[in-house]
């Protein structure tokens, strides 16, 4: 039952969050007392252990559910609703940012600059921020190189050293507005140093990566998202890469290097799955045919809700 109402709630969230559809959740609450019912209902078959009485009552909520969908997409009646003002308030505040009301693309360059000491050190890269397509293409003889083609929000980039270590954030905010992919949206061109190791972390909502490691030493790479479009190569320049992605609704593409040996865990629910040329060991785990004797490995992790993943190897 419980399953059955996740899935009906995340479905509208999605739905809205994508303007398919304008939800009014205040015309749900005249309908609690269904639950009561369908809760009433289903104590009464579990005790006798009634595949029927599950039937039914999988039937009946889902009746139900329908024709909440339909009411709640009816426009409320009675406007004194607590959530009135609220939004009322919060759409002043949306439209009255004039710096945002300005469609104009704006250029923006950022770079750290290189020095000797950081070849040596373990640099992770921290990227955040959604409504962005992001490339990496190229290299540079600074740290790192940021060229933005700026339509919305600011960005800011970070950087902290120790001895061993460098910490870079690059960041985008916006409190203002919703972003969806490929509306409105920002691009940035990244170009990384090629001398030292590297691991990126990158975590957003909406938006477009695309990556090419192949040239880079890479060693972690680890994807949070919604519904994003993604495509990454990893190279074969370290013993080890991980590549972590956990994903809502998105598209997913990674390349690995036939030289080297892959391992595919998935926690991947409803999503679509291709591993061309990888042979499946059990219901959740994918091998190379060459993963045990290759002396460089890469180990993907992919965990998503209603997404596609796709492995190739080049």
């Amino acid at each position: 039952m419980w399953g059955v109402i996740l899935l009906f709630v995340g479905l509208i969230l999605l739905l809205e969050n994508f303007n398919v559809i304008n939800f009014y959740w205040r015309n749900v609450w005249a309908f609690w007392p269904v639950f009561l019912i369908i809760s009433g209902l289903n104590i009464l078959f579990n005790r006798n252990k009634s595949q029927t009485g599950n039937l039914i009552i999988i039937g009946v909520l889902v009746v139900m559910l329908g024709f909440v969908f339909y009411k709640g997409q009816q426009p409320p009646v009675n406007k004194n609703w607590i959530g009135d003002k609220f939004t009322k308030d919060l759409d002043i505040e949306i439209n009255d940012d004039k710096d945002d009301d300005d469609d104009s693309v704006q250029k923006l360059n950022f770079s750290e600059p290189f020095t000797d000491a950081d070849a040596s050190k373990k640099t992770t890269l921290i990227i955040t921020g959604g409504g962005t397509s992001y490339t990496l293409k190229g290299e540079t003889d600074d740290l790192i190189k940021a060229d933005v083609e700026r339509k919305k929000g600011d960005f800011i980039l970070q950087k902290e050293s120790t001895d061993s270590t460098n910490v870079i954030t690059f960041k985008m905010k916006d409190q203002n507005n919703k972003w969806s992919l490929g509306d409105g949206g920002n691009d940035v061109d990244l170009k990384l140093n090629k001398k030292p190791e590297w691991a990126v972390n990158m975590n957003m909502g909406a938006g477009e990566v695309n990556f090419d490691f192949s040239d880079y030493k890479v060693r972690s790479f680890r994807f949070d998202g919604g519904a994003a479009a993604l495509d990454i190569k990893i190279g074969q320049l370290l013993p080890i890469t991980d590549v972590t992605v956990k994903t809502g609704v998105a598209d997913v593409k990674i390349n690995v290097p036939t030289g080297s040996g892959c391992r595919i865990t998935t926690k991947t629910g409803l999503s679509a799955r291709d591993f061309t040329g990888f042979i499946k060991n059990d219901k959740n785990t994918y091998e190379t045919p060459n993963y045990k004797e290759s002396s460089k490995k890469v180990f993907i992790l992919l965990d998503g809700g209603l997404s596609n993943f796709e492995v190739n190897r080049y």
